[in-house]
């Protein structure tokens, strides 16, 4: 059992700051006994590089993922088109996002490797992880199926990423859900729990994808929804996510997933009459 960091922390942090600063000096040298340092002990601003691999890391899997099933398809090309888009990148960043998005598509290219790079790069934090594994199931989910060699790569991400089986297929499922609840006019279309004149409540195939959106099912007491949302809402909120190495680029589509995620609980929230 490691105790130096605490007893060193609490002695140095007694004499400049009396029993404030032991208290101070005794967490952080508990954090320093586990391994994580001083450095840890405090969020850092992610760096210049950080954002950069994770931006390559994007693009060169979402190229791989395309090429899996050995055509690169229009509705992909139109999928990766559109998210640089929605990241309203320069003409210099869409170039280097193309330039990923060929690399991913070459035969020898290091999936592990850009992957364990990637995870070192972000610290580890799930819910980055989980934000860019979502964002490669948008890629696969491209032509409205995920094939089989898609299917296989993906679990290959979910694996060098620290994501079980089990938790790959909820947030399949999340994210098919998520695609249904786009076609079928969720963003935009019915905002604060209430519909205007002449608009009408979400339908049943709307409100099945809002379930499913926030991992649930209609089965479930309000509170068990309502916690799930204010789960999801935590894991994709665009302010924790930057904090926490997101490229500014991608904060659009945080917001834009956030928004999804409200609107999923308002039609929710007015279909169970929940105040």
């Amino acid at each position: 059992m490691r105790i130096w960091g605490k007893v060193l922390g609490a002695f140095f942090g007694f004499l400049l700051g009396n029993i404030f600063g032991l208290l101070i000096g005794l967490w952080l040298g508990h954090r320093f006994d586990r391994g994580i340092g001083i450095q840890g002990a405090f969020r850092r601003t992610p760096t210049a590089e950080q954002q950069a691999i994770f931006f390559h890391a994007t693009f060169a899997v979402m190229g791989h993922i395309a090429k899996a099933g050995g055509q690169v398809t229009e509705q992909e090309i139109r999928v990766a088109a559109a998210l640089m888009e929605r990241m309203r990148l320069s003409p210099e960043q869409r170039s280097n996002a193309q330039r990923s998005f060929r690399e991913g598509k070459e035969a020898d290219f290091p999936l592990r490797q850009t992957l364990a790079g990637f995870r070192s790069a972000s610290q580890g934090q799930r819910d980055i992880l989980r934000f860019f594994l979502e964002v490669q199931l948008q890629a696969a989910f491209a032509d409205g199926q995920v094939e089989a060699a898609e299917r296989a790569i993906l679990q290959t991400i979910a694996e060098e990423l620290g994501f079980s089986q089990i938790e790959l297929a909820r947030i399949l499922a999340m994210a098919e859900a998520q695609m249904n609840f786009f076609r079928h006019g969720g963003q935009g279309q019915y905002q604060g729990g209430h519909h205007s004149a002449g608009q009408q409540p979400p339908s049943q195939d709307r409100l099945k994808d809002a379930y499913q959106l926030l991992g649930v099912s209609e089965e479930m007491s309000d509170a068990e929804v309502k916690k799930a949302y204010r789960k999801e809402m935590s894991k994709h909120h665009p302010d924790k996510l930057a904090a926490k190495g997101l490229p500014p680029e991608m904060m659009e589509m945080a917001k834009e997933k956030a928004q999804e995620i409200q609107q999923a609980w308002e039609w929710i929230r007015e279909a169970r009459g929940i105040r």
